[in-house]
């Protein structure tokens, strides 16, 4: 690790004393370099073009001022880590008005299962750049506790150039920098845990391979425009009044309206909130009181400095917060569901990654409405996903839910049951037919005698028809009882009256059955499409000459 602050320093600082005339040859170089760069017409080929020019010069001196050994010439040969911005994310940037080298923040949400990078824009503030579909994370909602946990961590975390590894063996890394002080000061514990490609996670927040590469190289122009550590969000969903109120029984929810008070900040400045620790709390963007004569010192673990937060921030935090509350109490007293905890289920895979592996589930990421499970599987996977990938459990709890509980995983019946919804006027057919759908081969079919809420809380035959039972009805009733798991209700349904004695008035209905609409292919729960730009990603770069940034970077195992 130390090694790697020593490599970055020789690019992303200013040239050690190692002599009048290396300094001012490497500082003319460089300054024609980026002259070059910031004169180009063309964003897309001339810019690219120059940079590469930069790359040289700067590589170059690295070399020079380091003594350019051994070490620093295998890492510069490292082309996972030197792949250059892709051409379209330069454009996006060209036109939100931001700069190459300009400083990001990244967000990570679990339950939606996305990674966001924003850019900071000549205005000085931070936008969107991009959004990218997490393929893996694991766990549960909450943060990491101990080592081997499997928890994906949430909190705040730094990210400094040592973090970043371009000889890991998930193609390419940064560490998230868990434990940080707060982590410690409440005893917690755990190592190594990344963000990374390979789309494989035991604790890490898993991209494909081609998004790393992408998120990678922004990180690194960051770096060498100046920035020293961007900072890293990770949260257990977006922090809106109905995430909170839908998840407000969980245990977490202390911890998590501690964060959402640095996610708060962040969203009416737009600016990198400052974090530090006190009290085994966070706090963020303190400063020194009017009468202080120098800053606050913070421990994690020990009692808070006097601070004050700026007036302009601590009012426009609390009018959102007060909106918030307002529109929580409003979800609450309408009795929104409160989320299931599940059990069972080690973390959760993006929708778009779900559709494109046999029996994938999204675990307990939740999709917005819109685009289906199957026509997703007609897009373009962002990356490469690869074949070992091991998606998240299903919720095989077949219990139905309480009024107070809202599953984020779809309880399922068997799967011959579960087409009901796709359900079409039942076709007359022979006996094996008949028995071919008793046992789950076939179309499963709802009556057409009586109206669909009736159908799925059917009582039996004899209480809606006084036909007497046939020798065929009897053997399927037979089969039935011996195929496990099946619903009788739903087959007496089915062997209701067909239309000719349609006269026949049934009985008073029973409440239907909710878990019938809930109900899903046991290991395809739907999902449905957001709408944005990440869902296509551009592919790794070729391969680019020696001439890298690799001599900056730390490897990390």
């Amino acid at each position: 690790m130390a090694s790697g602050h020593k490599r970055w320093s020789v690019i992303a600082k200013k040239p050690v004393a190692t002599g009048p005339g290396l300094r001012s040859d490497h500082a003319s170089r460089l300054g024609f370099a980026r002259d070059a760069l910031d004169g180009v017409g063309s964003i897309l080929i001339s810019r690219s073009l120059a940079r590469a020019f930069l790359v040289s010069v700067a590589l170059a001196a690295s070399f020079v001022l380091a003594g350019c050994d051994t070490d620093q010439a295998s890492l510069a040969t490292n082309a996972k880590a030197n792949q250059p911005v892709p051409p379209k994310l330069l454009a996006a940037m060209v036109e939100k008005n931001m700069d190459l080298q300009s400083p990001i923040l990244v967000r990570l949400f679990k339950q939606e299962a996305e990674l966001e990078v924003w850019k900071q824009t000549r205005n000085g503030q931070f936008a969107l750049l991009k959004t990218y579909p997490i393929c893996r994370w694991s766990g549960d909602l909450g943060p990491k506790v101990r080592e081997g946990d499997r928890q994906a961590p949430e909190g705040f975390y730094s990210i400094n150039p040592g973090q970043m590894n371009p000889q890991s063996a998930y193609y390419l890394s940064f560490n998230t920098g868990y434990p940080n002080a707060f982590d410690k000061a409440l005893g917690r514990s755990g190592s190594q845990l990344m963000v990374h490609g390979d789309c494989s996670s035991r604790g890490c927040y898993a991209m494909t391979d081609e998004q790393i590469a992408e998120i990678y190289s922004l990180g690194r122009e960051s770096f060498f425009g100046g920035q020293k550590a961007f900072q890293l969000q990770a949260y257990p969903f977006k922090m809106t009044p109905v995430n909170m109120a839908k998840h407000r029984n969980n245990p977490n929810m202390p911890f998590w309206k501690m964060i959402k008070e640095g996610y708060d900040h962040f969203e009416v400045t737009r600016q990198e909130p400052k974090v530090d620790f006190c009290e085994k709390k966070y706090v963020f963007d303190a400063a020194k009181p009017p009468d202080a004569k120098r800053d606050p010192v913070f421990d994690a673990s020990a009692k808070c400095p006097a601070y004050v937060i700026p007036e302009e921030i601590a009012s426009a935090v609390r009018e959102k917060d007060a909106r918030d509350q307002a529109e929580y109490n409003k979800l609450v007293s309408r009795g929104t569901p409160v989320a299931r905890m599940n059990t069972g289920i080690d973390g959760g895979m993006n929708k778009i990654f779900a559709a494109k592996i046999p029996e994938g589930s999204t675990g307990l990421s939740e999709g917005a409405e819109g685009t289906t499970l199957q026509m997703l599987a007609m897009a373009k996977a962002p990356g490469t996903i690869p074949g070992h990938v091991n998606p998240p459990k299903p919720n095989l709890d077949a219990a139905a839910p309480s009024p107070q509980e809202e599953p984020v995983v779809a309880v399922s019946a068997p799967a011959a049951s579960a087409r009901v919804a796709t359900a079409a006027p039942p076709e007359k057919s022979g006996f094996f037919s008949n028995l071919g759908r008793k046992i789950g081969v076939g179309n499963a079919d709802a009556t057409a005698t009586t109206p669909p809420p009736q159908a799925t809380a059917s009582v039996a035959p004899a209480a809606t028809s006084t036909t007497p039972p046939t020798a065929a009805s009897r053997l399927k009733a037979a089969v039935t009882r011996f195929v496990p798991g099946r619903d009788t209700s739903k087959d007496a349904a089915k062997d209701a009256p067909k239309p000719a004695v349609a006269t026949a008035k049934p009985a008073e209905p029973a409440k239907p059955d909710t878990r019938l609409a809930a109900t899903r292919p046991t290991l395809k729960p739907s999902v449905s499409d957001g709408a944005g730009e990440a869902t296509q990603i551009m592919g790794a770069a070729p391969v680019v000459q020696s001439n890298s940034f690799d001599s900056r970077f730390g490897a990390v195992k």
